[in-house]
């Protein structure tokens, strides 16, 4: 059988594509974040979020920076700022005053005790009236 010279490099790049697509919440970096939000559903006012940080082999990482940056989808709308703390090792936790209802998108921005950084993002759909 003879087969196309570029057929070995095409499957290889749809491996790497799907074994990328594998895991949204990790990176090259090997950081993987969870994130919760409460109260459950979303209401405008504030809101507290929590962020797990864990290497690949789900060790806490502790000593990072991270600050959060909430923005509404539509443009016009100032973003609302908030630090976190960690609570504990590897878990982070700071509250968003979220001024209006809809559709907002909460950034973090995470600087790791080692200087790397990562930039990280939370869609938070349907944010209700109080």
């Amino acid at each position: 059988m003879n087969l196309l010279p570029g057929w070995r490099l095409t499957f290889a790049a749809i491996c790497m594509f799907f074994v990328s697509c594998n895991n949204p919440a990790s990176s090259a970096s090997g950081v993987v974040m969870d994130s919760e939000l409460l109260p459950q559903p979303v209401r405008v006012g504030p809101v507290t979020v929590t962020l797990k940080l864990n290497d690949s082999a789900a060790k806490p990482i502790s000593g990072a920076r991270i600050t959060l940056e909430g923005d509404m989808s539509h443009p016009g709308m100032a973003p609302v700022f908030a630090e976190t703390k960690e609570v504990e090792a590897g878990r982070y936790q700071g509250a968003l005053q979220l001024n209006m209802p809809g559709d907002w998108v909460v950034l973090t921005h995470v600087i790791l005790a080692d200087g790397q950084k990562l930039d990280r993002q939370i869609n938070v759909s349907g944010v209700r009236p109080n």
